[in-house]
């Protein structure tokens, strides 16, 4: 099974970054934190690599009603939405799918959370492809 609900675009990497948030917006989710990791890389270890950054996502509503299901589920948030460069022509965008994360919670009312959650980042991550 694979974690991650991903598209691939032939687009640049800076524009592609931008639609992400805009598209999370549109689904209602903010993006809480942002790492860039080509620029962590660089200044704490001195090592280059191709753009890459790690959004973290969340829809208010979604993590109150995930966090009183199953406290312990902010363990699992916010939603990490990566965007990177995949060779010259190519950035891919991936989030975590949040119907696997609710598998490591005992808590039956999460699995609707993560369905909303999960058809949200793919209304996202496809408005980004179109």
């Amino acid at each position: 099974m694979s974690y991650a609900i991903t598209v691939r675009l032939s687009a640049g990497f800076g524009p592609t970054v931008d639609r992400v948030r805009a598209a999370l917006k549109d689904q209602g989710f903010g993006v809480l934190t942002e790492i860039d990791m080509r620029s962590t890389l660089r200044e704490k270890l001195g090592i280059g690599m191709e753009d890459y950054v790690i959004l973290g996502a969340c829809n208010p509503p979604l993590a109150h009603r995930a966090v009183q299901a199953d406290p312990a589920i902010g363990l699992l948030l916010p939603c990490n939405v990566v965007v990177r460069v995949e060779g010259p022509d190519t950035t891919v965008v991936q989030a975590m799918d949040p119907q696997v994360m609710v598998q490591l919670s005992e808590a039956p009312e999460l699995w609707a959370i993560a369905d909303e959650a999960a058809a949200r980042l793919r209304a996202a991550l496809d408005s980004v492809a179109t």
